[in-house]
């Protein structure tokens, strides 16, 4: 459901334009920065180079494009070749952000991120998106830690869903993977 209606019931092109969709591995054209950030029809007027701007500072790139030799005017290579995988899920990030949709979808997006940028992101993308709905896949328990919801998959299956402190208490499967990535003082401390 997307504001009370099943997905099932919109229009393709109207429901594509409500959704910002970041997947693992990142998508970066031969074009500019600024017009690798700018991709993408949304159904609203074009991006200003402002949106721009603070979609890539909300997604932590702002720093690595503004020391790149022509800034928001560099050529990147197709697919990206000529920055790191960290940079170029940043840029894709920044580009979803862009497009200011009410519904995020982040496919496991976060992974090629370092702990510290992943989690400066995330306050950042969480100050900007909070009205918005947003779904994150994850392997990384601190990616997903501060989430209302958390669903554990198992073969398929939930086996488990509540808040991070819930599962911890209810759900073997997910204490498992958490303590498997995090010390037991993280685990409490997050």
């Amino acid at each position: 459901m997307v504001d009370g209606i099943n997905v099932k019931d919109y229009a393709q092109e109207y429901l594509h334009n409500k959704i910002g969709y970041i997947s693992q591995k990142a998508v970066i054209f031969s074009d500019t920065v600024e017009n690798n950030v700018a991709y993408g029809d949304n159904g609203k007027k074009a991006k200003t180079k402002e949106q721009i701007k603070k979609a890539i500072e909300v997604a932590q790139a702002k720093e690595f494009v503004e020391k790149m030799e022509k800034g928001y005017e560099t050529l990147m290579t197709e697919g990206g070749t000529n920055v790191s995988g960290g940079q170029k899920q940043r840029l894709s990030i920044a580009r979803a952000i862009a497009r200011d949709p009410e519904f995020y979808i982040f496919d496991d997006s976060f992974s090629a991120l370092d702990y510290k940028t992943d989690s400066i992101l995330r306050k950042e993308l969480k100050k900007h998106t909070k009205d918005v709905t947003t779904l994150i896949v994850a392997q990384r328990i601190g990616t997903i830690i501060n989430s209302d919801k958390i669903l554990v998959l198992e073969d398929g299956k939930c086996v488990g869903q509540g808040t991070h402190k819930e599962l911890l208490e209810n759900c073997e499967v997910y204490k498992q993977i958490a303590l498997s990535q995090l010390s037991k003082e993280e685990l409490v401390n997050e």
